[in-house]
């Protein structure tokens, strides 16, 4: 008789572990996010105000990608090719937050070119996108993988790339040269400033919650749904600005604010008024919004017995704004918070 799996089985306690390894966003707009459809998309993941979080199935799919940079990289080695920088050697920085870094640079040893230099992109595909890329190309296949190339070529002054795709169902290999294309690269980088250092959200590409580049996307509960963010940070409130010497200022605290702090935000945060649904009025101060919720205003910035910090917000609105004495004489009396 086979043991029945329970809930705390290998795979599961495995993916566990991971999920609990996530990382956290990243602190700039990458170069492989350039050639997203979605402006509006691009602004929510560089402001952290919507965060994918993935199951560890899929963490320990992008560790398998990882990983096998590694093994293509010695591969080309193999076959002659000088291989002499990858990722965490080589970064390419255009300013006003827009950055990337290279899987590698090749130096010589391409066979169709061999004393040409080209950067140097790997993938991994499941066989359906690895057959359409075969059959279509990067850049109809894969745009946001041709524009990320021209991207990295822009900022490294090479005007050939490599791109090397391995299908992870039978370890097929894919090769494609892709041509420097100068206005390609310009657009998709202007594109990345002009929305890292807009102080407002943009338009969504659709307002159509089944429309196909909206069903799957990360940001379809906000855009669709809740009009919510579900994250306290420094990105999500209202006092900071993105500047650009690829800082942050806090109009708040008159000063910039380093990376680690960015992360989890003060007690003075206020939300953004892009990031939620209320109706935002004018407060008793300039670090102190006025939301009106469910028809009652209501205070927020630094929490005290009048005024509601961002988490309590977030957190229960409802709650919040309810008028239940109870809840009242708790943040009255005994400086309590709104938690869920």
């Amino acid at each position: 008789m086979k043991i029945p799996e329970s809930e705390h089985n290998i795979a599961s306690l495995i993916d566990k572990h991971h999920e609990g390894q996530a990382e956290v966003p990243r602190s700039h707009l990458g170069a492989s996010t350039l050639g997203h459809p979605c402006d509006r998309w691009l602004w929510l993941s560089f402001r952290w105000a919507v965060q994918p979080s993935f199951p560890g199935r899929i963490l320990r799919l992008f560790r398998r990608g990882r990983e096998e940079e590694v093994n293509i990289i010695n591969d080309l080695r193999a076959i002659g090719m000088d291989v002499r920088k990858v990722s965490s050697q080589h970064r390419v920085d255009f300013g006003s937050h827009v950055s990337g870094s290279l899987d590698a640079i090749i130096d010589s040893g391409v066979p169709e070119a061999p004393k040409a230099k080209h950067i140097a992109e790997f993938k991994t595909a499941s066989k359906k996108a690895f057959d359409s890329l075969v059959k279509d190309g990067v850049e109809k296949s894969k745009p946001e993988h041709f524009i990320q190339m021209q991207v990295y070529m822009a900022g490294t002054k090479i005007d050939r790339a490599l791109y090397l795709t391995v299908c992870k169902d039978d370890d097929r290999i894919h090769t494609e040269r892709v041509k420097f294309d100068k206005a390609v690269a310009t657009k998709a980088i202007a594109r990345g400033k002009r929305i890292a250092l807009a102080d407002r959200m943009p338009e969504p590409i659709s307002s159509d919650p089944s429309w196909y580049q909206c069903k799957f996307c990360d940001a379809h509960d906000f855009c669709h749904q809740s009009k919510t963010t579900k994250h306290v940070n420094c990105r999500t409130c209202a006092h900071a600005t993105a500047l650009q010497d690829s800082t942050w200022h806090c109009a708040r605290w008159d000063a910039v604010i380093p990376l680690d702090t960015q992360k989890e935000g003060c007690e003075s945060h206020v939300l953004h008024p892009d990031l939620v649904p209320w109706k935002r009025k004018d407060g008793p101060d300039e670090f102190t919004a006025i939301y009106e919720i469910n028809g009652v205003d209501l205070a927020n910035g630094e929490g005290d017995a009048n005024v509601y910090t961002s988490k309590e917000l977030l957190a229960n609105p409802a709650a919040c704004a309810g008028g239940d004495p109870f809840v009242a004489e708790l943040r009255q009396e005994f400086d309590g918070r709104v938690v869920g």
